[in-house]
């Protein structure tokens, strides 16, 4: 458990880590390298850690020179997978494609589930076998074996950023032409773009959302780049200083251009932002908050990934705030747990929810997260509550945010970590 009390009044500033959805791409797309590659900010969190653990167990070789990853696949194969890692991340479905172009064969079993709503994987199988791949099923694994056949192809990833991500780097060394058509555009599926890009990939993005990989016979290798700061980091903690800063806290390495969105919702609250110097953010914090309606939608477009610490500033806002989620049905349980502090809300139905006037969150007790952004909201509402609050499921801050409770005890927040 974690252990939160009470710290209206945080300062100073924090530094942006490497996102983790633009680091765990990479790592796969990094084997198509055979080679050695540094990769630069990766993020040191659980997710990344177990993936690497998965790749330790078939001779890939890394070590880390503070967050800066050296990654060798040179003597990679696929004698020992190992099945339990594979089944604790939803990301190892990733594994397929590099190591179906080596080994034109492969076992595994169903990689991690979710817990945020249905997330199947079998667009990603069917995808696969577009391009001529066969699929089996057996017990709890998936058989896959591969058909060389040369042709180009017109693939449609209907905005889903792992299945464009999936398709790029399972056609970048293929001997045709790929076309994917509604392409997710996020800034992590840019920044493995441009990884594969600097690696010799032909890949070219299009204003229509298309992208067209073009066979290359071989990848470079043997260079350095970084991992894209994580701007949904970023977002969290300008919800935090909006509502615990003393005055206004400094968020450093922001990805300011990808906050558009973002920031217009926060100013639209009566948050002020300002745009300092060299990617740094300053916000201040709000001392009265209007309520406004917030909708999740695909990049640009407000993320799904902001709605849960989105709804603690909704909390406080004067009057009633509507939040509608669009991509996934069970994002909004969390806020159950906003209940038990005594915060008045209303679930219409899985994808709807008010929230009523300001709450004064309160009550010392134990909450449970739900999923890895529920939990950072959960610990924004402790920092704003008046009491000693207790969370359970801890790992899942974990999995995403690196070094997340270090960081907020920097700003003078009083957390610490407690067995009961």
């Amino acid at each position: 458990m974690l252990l939160v009390r009470w710290k209206k009044e945080l300062s100073w500033k924090v530094q942006i880590s490497g996102s983790k959805n633009a680091a765990l791409p990479m790592l796969w797309a990094a084997l198509l390298l055979n080679w050695k590659v540094k990769l630069k900010s990766m993020p040191k969190i659980w997710d990344v850690q177990t993936f690497l653990d998965i790749l330790e167990w078939i001779w890939v070789k890394y070590s880390w020179e503070g967050t800066t990853l050296s990654f060798d696949s040179s003597n990679i194969n696929n004698d020992n997978l190992n099945f339990e890692k594979i089944k604790k991340i939803r990301s190892s479905i990733f594994l397929l494609s590099p190591l179906l172009h080596f080994f034109g064969n492969i076992k595994i079993p169903f990689p991690g589930w979710c817990s945020i709503g249905k997330r199947p994987i079998d667009a990603h199988l069917n995808w696969l076998e577009a391009i001529w791949y066969n699929y089996t099923f057996e017990n709890d694994e998936i058989i896959l074996d591969w058909v060389l056949k040369n042709w180009d192809k017109i693939l449609n990833a209907w905005f889903w950023v792992s299945s464009t991500e999936n398709l790029i780097v399972a056609n970048v060394l293929r001997n045709w032409v790929t076309t994917i058509k509604s392409a997710a555009i996020e800034p992590h599926v840019m920044n493995l773009i441009s990884f594969l890009r600097k690696a010799w990939a032909d890949i070219k993005i299009r204003y229509n959302h298309e992208i067209i990989v073009t066979w290359v016979d071989k990848l470079s290798s043997d260079f350095e780049f970084e991992v894209v700061t994580d701007y949904i980091e970023s977002w969290t903690y300008m919800i935090i200083w909006a509502l615990a800063s003393k005055e206004y806290l400094d968020i450093v390495d922001a990805r300011i251009d990808d906050l558009y969105v973002f920031i217009e919702k926060l100013k639209e609250a009566w948050v002020k932002v300002e745009d300092l110097w060299n990617d740094t953010l300053r916000v201040y914090r709000a001392e009265k908050l209007k309520a406004i309606q917030v909708q999740t939608n695909l990049f640009p477009w407000f993320p799904t990934d902001l709605q849960s610490p989105f709804a603690i500033l909704q909390s406080q806002a004067e009057w009633v705030s509507k939040i509608h989620e669009v991509l996934f049905e069970w994002r909004l349980n969390f806020l159950v747990e906003l209940e038990k502090m005594r915060a008045n809300v209303a679930v219409m139905n899985p994808h709807e929810a008010l929230i009523f006037w300001p709450n004064k969150l309160k009550w010392g007790v134990t909450v449970t997260s739900w999923d890895l952004r529920a939990w950072a909201a959960m610990v924004i509402a402790w920092l704003i509550a008046e009491w000693e609050t207790k969370i359970t499921n801890v790992e899942y801050i974990y999995r995403w945010y690196e070094d997340f409770v270090n960081k907020l005890k920097a700003i003078w927040a009083d957390l610490e970590e407690v067995d009961d």
